[in-house]
């Protein structure tokens, strides 16, 4: 399923995710490997990738078509993102939807974020965009201070708390980094390699 975090206040915004996907091979056994689900949109933007391993892919589509129509400003990614994925989750539907047994495998999810040059004040957006209503419509919640899909309650609730007393950034992503790292130690559906990010008014930065 992938676990996604992410997390923002005043200093920036802080990207998590595991890297394990589930899949079947061509013989109908399920297979376990490895997904880069953090695709770079550009100086100051980015989006995380969950779900189906596919839903890797698409991000990365999204990556070049962000790129072909010049697009910079979290906002206009955000308008052009949800009917673009939709489309491409529409497509991955219509072909994976021929074999059944694939079912519990076909939800995707995406966490996008950056900055925006409309808003001074608040110059970052953080947005959950998935199946709210129907498949393969995609909707999207903008994220007030921290999320975490799967939902993990308690480390929401720590990393709301580091948000809303603008910690930090280096504070928020230890808290992170510790709450991913603890969640693949105890959850075998989480697994490493993982992924951090932190994208800042000076642009975005991969952590190793």
């Amino acid at each position: 399923m992938a676990q996604l975090i992410a997390c923002h206040n005043n200093h920036g915004i802080v990207l998590a995710a595991d890297s394990k996907a589930l899949d079947f091979n061509d013989n109908g056994q399920m297979i376990d490997y490895t997904v880069d689900r953090l695709v770079q949109l550009g100086r100051h933007a980015a989006i995380l990738a969950g779900g189906a391993a596919q839903a890797g892919h698409m991000a990365k589509a999204l990556k070049a078509f962000v790129e072909s129509e010049g697009l910079s400003d979290i906002e206009d990614i955000y308008q052009a993102a949800l009917p673009f994925l939709g489309s491409e989750y529409a497509r991955f539907l219509r072909h994976k939807c021929q074999q059944p047994e694939l079912d519990p495998l076909l939800h995707a999810y995406f966490i996008l974020a950056g900055y925006t040059a409309r808003n001074s004040q608040q110059p970052r957006r953080v947005y959950f965009l998935w199946t709210k209503k129907k498949l393969p419509q995609l909707d999207g919640d903008e994220i007030s201070n921290a999320f975490t899909v799967p939902r993990r309650m308690g480390l929401e609730y720590n990393l709301n708390q580091l948000a809303k007393s603008n910690a930090a950034i280096d504070e928020i992503l230890a808290k992170v980094k510790d709450g991913l790292e603890t969640l693949g130690r105890n959850n075998e559906e989480v697994g490493q390699p993982f992924t951090y990010a932190v994208i800042t008014q000076y642009g975005l930065e991969k952590i190793g």
